[in-house]
């Protein structure tokens, strides 16, 4: 079967390997039907700062049909449509016995730790994989994963009714938040980001308002309300100074974006102002809404994204993302019916 496989930092190939043996006890094999490429897939080719098994099949968003099922596991048949769960917890320490597997002492994603998506088939762990409508397009069930990190993210800012929202970034995560603000909150929605053209389109399918990282500009697009609330999607640490220095007293932001760089924080301003500043690391239990919320968000999901034909065009779709040559938030992979 065809896979991408990631060898080292800027080595990722398209190669013919193995296909699968059947499931071991508690273990799935899936038919990938679609796969999106994530931001830290372009992160670990461009540094290789998570490789830990060389090659490795990179992908951790992509969803499939079961076509075989190992033994002891219960809740699936062959033939039913899931969509993955990145995380690849370990279930034992205590971060996991208190239900936050998504900060697991022993934490690996799939992709890395174990063979991903980018494949045409894939063997995960049946605790990994969560069903979804049959009549759910491919490429908007590939999008469960990043769904759930955005709901992760908007559930920790914890933005009370009527107030603003700052989105920092319209990439994927950047514009999966703002789409879901814009079905869950009801305060007026800012979206900044350094290419003019994706931040209106994710303002204008959001139902928001495009806004420059200035005190000036974001007072004028508020007509004088203060803004309390934001979350940064680019992990920029000039783009997070920013916003810090926009928020009023007796607010928060988000930051979910990965970083480059280390922030020079004078803590005072947390302090003085009441601001908290709130890490969101992937997701808890989120990912069940996230994939009940698929079906009401398929127009706008789809919009977003764009999608390549096969798996032959991913390494140098890597290339071109890394290079800015896209306005889509969003590139999946179609690999079967």
């Amino acid at each position: 079967m065809k896979a991408v496989r990631l060898y080292d930092a800027m080595d990722l190939r398209l190669e013919e390997v193995d296909g699968l043996q059947p499931p071991p006890p508690g273990y799935v094999n899936i038919d990938v039907r679609a796969a999106g490429i994530c931001g830290s897939d372009l992160h670990n080719f461009r540094t290789g700062q998570w490789i830990s098994r060389r090659p490795s099949t990179a992908g951790h968003e992509f969803c499939g049909r079961i076509s075989a099922v190992g033994h002891g596991v219960a809740g699936f048949t062959v033939g039913d449509t899931v969509a993955a769960d990145s995380r690849f917890y370990c279930g034992e320490c205590s971060a996991c016995a208190s239900g936050r597997t998504n900060v697991c002492e022993r934490l690996g994603f799939v992709g890395e730790v174990c063979d991903g998506g980018f494949a045409e088939e894939v063997q995960l762990p049946a605790r990994l994989i969560i069903r979804h409508e049959p009549s759910l397009d491919p490429r908007v069930a590939a999008m469960a994963e990043p769904l759930a990190v955005a709901l992760h993210a908007v559930r920790r800012l914890r933005v009370p009714a009527g107030e603003p929202v700052l989105l920092v970034g319209c990439g994927t995560i950047g514009g999966l938040s703002g789409l879901l603000l814009s079905k869950l909150h009801d305060g007026q929605l800012l979206f900044s980001d350094l290419k003019g053209e994706r931040a209106r389109m994710v303002a204008e399918i959001c139902s928001g308002t495009v806004a420059e990282l200035t005190a000036e500009d974001i007072a004028a697009k508020l007509g004088g309300a203060r803004l309390r609330y934001a979350l940064d999607a680019t992990g920029s640490i000039k783009a997070v100074g920013q916003a810090l220095e926009l928020l009023s007293g007796g607010g928060a932001l988000a930051l979910v974006g990965i970083s480059h760089g280390r922030l020079d924080l004078d803590p005072n301003i947390l302090v003085e102002r009441e601001i908290a500043l709130l890490g969101c690391h992937a997701y808890e239990d989120e990912l069940v809404e996230a994939v009940s919320l698929l079906p009401q968000l398929q127009d706008e999901l789809l919009k977003f994204s764009e999608v390549l034909s096969s798996l032959d065009e991913v390494p140098a779709a890597y290339r071109r993302l890394l290079d800015g040559q896209t306005d889509n938030l969003k590139t999946i992979i179609r690999i079967r019916d």
